[in-house]
């Protein structure tokens, strides 16, 4: 609803980059709120709602929103994800000291007396998430592998590489978060029970997860057979093929509608003619050809973006110097530079 309202006033009243960005930010927190006012799970919520924009993203190929601000809004969340990781961890570290100062009253929030029995917690919960991570990987692609059975022979995978998968990608920054959302006392004014505990075996979990995959990965690793990577390149020909033919047609329509009621009606038409052109070669390059074809095409590909990015570099350290001996004023190399940035950032 709220995507839809937005999309809907952008269209009504234009688009402002900054506003759209403060918007895909305050999502999650009214999300966080609206789940906590309802006593279910605001970090919950707010992951939900997270998975809900990046769907809702796919609508950009729709053009809901404009071109820089999704550029400046992917900019925003990758810097909004790295320091709150870092916060994260950060507000751990600063609580960590006082529970493991009260590691008896922490363990007293269980069934025994002794502290060596929260190491026992930790190490026993790691275990369990481990087998569980393998059982899950091992279904996964078992599932994926049969779904796929029609489409020709399909990879060998052993359990080794099933292990790896299981320990890489170890983060905890969720669970940790969750646990950090716990309130330090009840509605009623009491303290809530078992805090410190949930706290640290969730904190427990996370470092000796971390620990196992530093340590185990690179042993997991040495000598292993990975399977072959799937080539996505025929699914990639097919789309560019059929964007570019989509272009095609938009062209066409788009010129002679611009075109009516002209004095140059030549004019648009020429300049159609030479878009298209691009497209059609594009369509000419990928269309019908073999695999020896395909490998050289796309080794001309590689090599014209490697001289594009020649180019491009050439043109920042022209403006560069321009803009020093004050040939051009600030503004104007500003705007340079920027059309020079994006062109370089397509090609990298």
């Amino acid at each position: 609803a709220i995507s839809t309202a937005k999309g809907w006033i952008s269209r009504r009243w234009g688009e402002d980059v900054g506003a759209q960005i403060v918007i895909s930010l305050l999502i999650p927190f009214a999300a966080y709120l609206t789940a906590e006012e309802l006593h279910a799970s605001g970090i919950l919520a707010a992951v939900a709602a997270g998975i809900t924009m990046s769907f809702t993203e796919r609508g950009a190929a729709k053009g809901q929103s404009l071109a820089l601000t999704r550029i400046r809004r992917a900019v925003v969340w990758d810097t909004v994800q790295f320091v709150a990781n870092g916060v994260i961890f950060v507000i751990l570290g600063e609580q960590m000291p006082s529970i493991l100062a009260r590691a008896a009253e922490v363990v007293a929030g269980t069934t025994r007396p002794e502290i060596w029995w929260l190491a026992v917690y930790v190490l026993g919960i790691v275990a369990t998430l481990l087998a569980l991570r393998f059982a899950w990987v091992w279904a996964s692609l078992k599932l994926t592998i049969y779904r796929r059975r029609h489409r020709g022979p399909q990879p060998k995978v052993g359990l080794r590489l099933i292990a790896v998968m299981s320990l890489a990608g170890v983060r905890g920054a969720i669970t940790l978060a969750g646990i950090l959302t716990l309130p330090f006392v009840l509605a009623d004014g009491t303290p809530m029970p078992s805090r410190s505990l949930a706290i640290f075996l969730a904190a427990g979990v996370i470092i000796v997860s971390l620990l196992v995959a530093t340590f185990a990965l690179p042993r997991l690793l040495k000598n292993v057979e990975l399977p072959p990577e799937p080539s996505h390149q025929q699914e990639e020909d097919r789309s560019r093929i059929a964007a570019a033919e989509a272009a095609l047609r938009a062209i066409e329509d788009a010129a002679h509608t611009m075109a009516e009621g002209k004095s140059n009606p030549d004019l648009y038409a020429d300049i159609a003619a030479r878009l298209m052109e691009l497209y059609r070669q594009r369509i000419e390059t990928r269309t019908h050809i073999g695999e020896d074809e395909a490998v050289a095409a796309r080794q001309g590909d590689a090599i014209e973006s490697q001289l594009r990015l020649v180019g491009l570099a050439a043109e920042r350290e022209e403006l560069g110097r321009r803009a020093r001996a004050r040939e051009i004023d600030s503004e104007t190399v500003k705007k340079l530079i920027r059309e020079v940035d994006l062109a370089e950032l397509r090609y990298q």
